[in-house]
């Protein structure tokens, strides 16, 4: 059976985990520490009031965090309530997920792709060239469930870079990012099915991501190998002049 969105929002939840999580009134609450939007938004997880949108406001803020909250699949009148008090939608995210026996056919060349725990500090320059900084390194480090680091390389030198945990069956590729000069020559696909070799060693039946609509390119590539898109969640925030980034 293919996992459906509410498996992939818990598998999303417990391979890229907040600092801190907790309950409040109708809300679950997300401490990010500086992770980014996905460990940050508040959900709802029962129906919310005017009232109780002013609750979540006033613990982000606490926080220090600007107020962001997470619409899933199923959540139109919460969607609603945000926009009419002025929230925009930001950084739509399509969910994939596909089974792992398809993926680990035709797999990389011999030396060009490696599955590395912990990460090593070329994988770290890596995903800082691309704004993943060690604020999300540190989401990855912090999950508790089997992980491990993609590496590719282009010829002699290291190209793209990605993580990847398991939970519940279902691995979950993150944070992929190669750089700009080796785009275009296969080093997303050699780390997707790096990904699946390994999670399937670590007893896993399906590899699953993530990617804002607006990337086409990722996009192509998870279609191209197979994945089917099952869902999606998108961000509201209320501030000047959003901007885009890893979701």
């Amino acid at each position: 059976m293919t996992p459906d969105a509410r498996t992939l929002y818990a598998v999303t939840e417990a391979t890229w985990p907040p600092a801190k999580v907790w309950r409040e009134g109708p809300w679950t609450l997300r401490d990010g520490a500086g992770g980014g939007k996905r460990v940050s938004a508040a959900t709802a997880e029962a129906p919310v009031t005017a009232s109780d949108l002013t609750q979540a406001e006033a613990a982000m803020q606490a926080m220090g965090q600007t107020p962001l909250f997470m619409i899933r699949e199923g959540e139109q009148a919460l969607d609603s309530l945000l926009a009419e008090n002025g929230y925009s939608i930001i950084d739509a995210v399509n969910l994939y997920v596909g089974p792992l026996a398809p993926l680990t056919q035709d797999p990389p060349a011999r030396a060009t792709a490696y599955a590395i725990w912990e990460p090593l500090e070329i994988q770290k320059d890596i995903w800082a060239e691309g704004g993943i900084g060690p604020a999300r390194v540190a989401v990855m480090q912090r999950a508790q469930c089997p992980k491990t680091a993609i590496l590719t390389r282009n010829g002699q030198h290291p190209a793209g870079t990605a993580y990847t945990a398991i939970h519940d069956g279902i691995a979950m590729m993150h944070a992929l990012e190669v750089r700009e000069v080796d785009r275009l020559t296969g080093q997303g696909r050699n780390a997707t099915k790096q990904a699946a070799l390994w999670a399937a060693q670590h007893g896993a039946t399906h590899l699953a991501t993530l990617c804002t609509q607006e990337n086409t390119g990722a996009n192509a590539l998870y279609t191209s190998l197979g994945m089917a898109c099952v869902g999606q969640y998108h961000y509201r925030i209320k501030q000047e002049g959003p901007t885009h980034e890893h979701p």
